[in-house]
């Protein structure tokens, strides 16, 4: 048995050596119609390059940070950070119609009662609360400055967005 495996161990390095030499004679120097070409792209007249071009200098600029704020962080108004600048009063008691985001309240009408008009509110549980100017409702600080027969008008008190706050008019009107 130890004949056989040599025997086609021989076979194999035969085959092989067969296949090696098969290649290499693949490769024969044909390089003949490569050198012809070269040749003839070398006698071709030669192209006009274009210029490359101009090149402007760059500017530099200097940043000095200690002068101006980061270009990386958001703008606060001086405003903001004021004395008096406006902000909600957070000393302030809490009305009972704070509570109620203003999209969830309706006015349902309007009371004369002693000289005075009051707005008639009326909550999602079904009860009606009277209300007069400078009272609160509202979730954003909402001031009521005027009650008409159709309306009751009042200010809100809303973040702007950079770190301060504005008053923003909003209305509720009379629904039928």
């Amino acid at each position: 048995m130890a004949e056989v495996t040599l025997h086609m161990t021989t076979t194999k390095r035969i085959a092989l050596a067969a296949a090696v030499l098969a290649a290499l004679a693949g490769c024969a120097d044909d390089t003949d119609e490569l050198r012809a070409k070269i040749a003839e792209v070398k006698a071709r007249p030669g192209g006009r390059i274009e210029p490359l071009p101009e090149v402007k200098p760059y500017e530099t600029f200097a940043y000095a940070a200690q002068n101006e704020r980061s270009p990386f962080e958001a703008g606060v108004p001086a405003s903001v950070n004021a004395p008096g600048a406006l902000r909600p009063d957070a000393n302030r008691p809490r009305e009972f119609l704070e509570q109620f985001s203003l999209d969830t309240l309706r006015m349902v009408g309007t009371l004369r009662l002693g000289g005075r008009n009051y707005g008639l509110v009326q909550t999602n549980d079904g009860l009606v609360h009277r209300v007069l100017p400078g009272n609160h409702l509202g979730q954003s600080d909402g001031r009521i400055t005027a009650i008409e027969e159709g309306k009751i008008s009042l200010i809100e008190i809303v973040p702007d967005g950079m770190g301060g706050f504005i008053e923003r008019p909003a209305a509720l009107a009379l629904s039928e």
